[in-house]
């Protein structure tokens, strides 16, 4: 399986995914003209992934922010992330939020509640 690098924008996340070492990074701003579009690459690889779990696999979200339709998008990533686990994957998901920003700690708290998997809420000191 090859790894899966979608490079950010002003608009969309940069996502780097590594199935080999079982590594997950979703990092920026998500507001994409149609998200669906955008996490579909990563919800197939997600799904071969699946397959062919390794038996740990490390997910880091580190958004500045991320819009309605994003947020749709991120569950059904956090979804297939729910079934490997369930299949043996050994899933971690780290929440990163900068110390201030409130919304992205709800938010964060919001996914932990709904996902049956190790949710670990990390903060960002500011710089």
């Amino acid at each position: 399986m090859e790894n899966l690098v979608i490079e950010g924008s002003p608009k969309t996340p940069t996502i780097k995914f590594n199935p080999e070492e079982g590594k997950l990074l979703i990092q920026g701003r998500s507001i994409p003209e149609n998200s669906i579009d955008f996490y579909k690459p990563l919800v197939d690889a997600l799904e071969e992934y699946a397959g062919n779990v390794k038996e740990s696999t490390k997910v880091d979200i580190v958004l500045e922010y991320f819009n309605t339709s994003s947020s749709k998008c991120i569950l059904d990533v956090f979804k297939k992330l729910e079934r490997i686990n369930e299949a043996g994957g050994g899933v971690a998901i780290n929440w990163h939020y900068e110390e201030d920003d409130e919304d992205m700690l709800e938010a964060g708290e919001d996914y932990q509640a709904i996902i049956n998997i190790p949710f670990k809420m990390v903060e960002i000191e500011e710089e």
